[in-house]
């Protein structure tokens, strides 16, 4: 339906969940490795969670941007920021819970240990209250339903004037005057 949509796959030296595969859900490294490619610049954006590293490689993006591909990143905050700095007509889309209960029984589904959970609420809580500065903000009521907004919100972002604009004048230059 979107042929030019990709998803952007994370590197994490964290280990594959079940039902997890290398290169489809993450590239699964080692620390060394991933620090390596820190030192070398590697990454638009990384960040350590709860022990583990995550990052975006900026080799990756550009290639998919020049092959004229449009790329769905699932980034937390400073990620997003770093996006946005490095990728100024990036669109940051925020997803929220529909409400504080729902997130926290989300966050007991993950099966964590009381601390984490309380550590992954309070780091979630946060994003929340910078969720302002995102240019759409989507409530994950019914998945059925935050697509669709999701969707939309792809399609209005296309169909922008400024993202127009060679097509515009690529127009004007093959019509003939009348």
């Amino acid at each position: 339906m979107y042929p030019d949509v990709r998803f952007s796959v994370s590197f994490t030296t964290r280990a594959p969940r079940p039902g997890e595969v290398n290169g489809k859900d993450y590239h699964f490294i080692s620390e060394e490795a991933f620090r390596e490619r820190i030192a070398r610049g590697e990454f638009v954006e990384w960040v350590e969670n709860y022990g583990q590293l995550y990052g975006t490689s900026k080799k990756t993006l550009d290639v998919f941007l020049e092959q004229g591909a449009d790329l769905i990143l699932d980034i937390e905050l400073r990620g997003a920021k770093a996006i946005r700095e490095h990728y100024p007509r990036a669109v940051s889309v925020f997803i929220l819970p529909p409400s504080l209960s729902e997130l926290k029984l989300r966050l007991l589904k993950r099966g964590e240990n009381a601390d984490v959970m309380e550590r992954r609420l309070k780091k979630s809580l946060d994003e929340i209250g910078e969720a302002c500065w995102y240019d759409y903000i989507i409530f994950n009521e019914k998945l059925d339903e935050a697509v669709e907004q999701f969707r939309a919100i792809y399609v209005a972002e296309k169909s922008r004037r400024d993202r127009c604009l060679e097509r515009i004048e690529a127009f004007f230059s093959t019509t003939e005057s009348p």
